[in-house]
């Protein structure tokens, strides 16, 4: 048994809780360490069975609580080795801490099999993660990514679950008050998925076997929930897909903790 929620997701934070019968993990802690243990209590979790921290990436809406959610809870933390030696001379990490490289390959974490994947994003190193749990079945995080890489592809391909970021409305970032450079970048293949590439990947990740998706990462003021759930819905139903036979579809509070996922 497997339980899932993310704690936060969002352009203003992410952060997000899986655990195993014997092993709890938290990827990314974006929000203030406050936030995120409010989170935590309001989900029944425990942050004292969580077991280690993985980081995507060093940007702050990945990292904001990090300082101190480490000094509060003092378990491994994991971080490409680009983004470590940042947080290390940012001392956001103390240079004592048990901070370690995120492996090369497949490496554990208690019961949890993990695989890094690098995901295009105008970061230091970005990256997405696989787990494989005990039973065989598997749950991906792909976020913050300006396209789907046919590696990427390959690594969500048969994920069970699958946390995917539907980040902007391509008409409501055109027609937003950002600046033509921040635009740019966002639709850049180095920014950020857009609901209509994302809708185009989930239904190819049903026919691979995938049946639960979470839409995640949403950007606060360029896409709605409703638009993103309908986006890819709208796809899914145009395949053939049966909503609740063939796959689940939620989208992930921005400011608040998802609802228990148990698989």
């Amino acid at each position: 048994m497997a339980r899932f929620c993310t704690l936060y997701s969002g352009s203003s934070g992410n952060s997000t809780y899986l655990a195993s019968s014997d092993t709890a993990l938290l990827i990314d802690a974006g929000r203030s360490c406050k936030q995120l243990l409010e989170a935590m209590q309001a989900r029944s979790i425990d942050p004292k069975s969580i077991q280690a921290i993985l980081i995507t990436h060093e940007h702050t809406d990945h990292i904001s609580g990090l300082r101190v959610l480490l000094n509060r809870l003092k378990i491994p933390l994991y971080a490409s080795a680009e983004v470590l030696q940042k947080l290390l001379w940012e001392k956001i990490v103390p240079q004592d801490y048990p901070a370690q490289p995120v492996p090369t390959g497949r490496f554990s974490i208690g019961s949890l099999e993990i695989e890094s994947f690098d995901t295009p994003h105008d970061s230091l190193h970005s990256l997405g993660y696989r787990f494989s749990l005990p039973d065989g079945r598997r749950i991906a995080i792909a976020t913050d990514l300006g396209y789907i890489t046919e590696p990427v592809r390959r690594i969500l391909t048969g994920s069970d679950l699958v946390l995917l970021e539907s980040n902007y409305d391509k008409r409501m970032l055109g027609a937003s008050d950002y600046p033509y450079q921040l635009k740019q970048r966002i639709a850049s293949s180095v920014g950020h998925l857009s609901n209509e590439d994302c809708s185009k990947e989930v239904v190819s990740l049903v026919r691979s076997g995938s049946t639960r998706f979470v839409l995640g990462h949403l950007s606060e003021r360029n896409n709605l929930p409703e638009l993103a759930y309908q986006t890819a819905l709208s796809s899914l139903l145009l395949n053939g897909m049966r909503e609740r036979i063939d796959f689940t579809l939620q989208v992930a509070p921005r400011n608040a903790p998802l609802e228990m996922m148990v698989l």
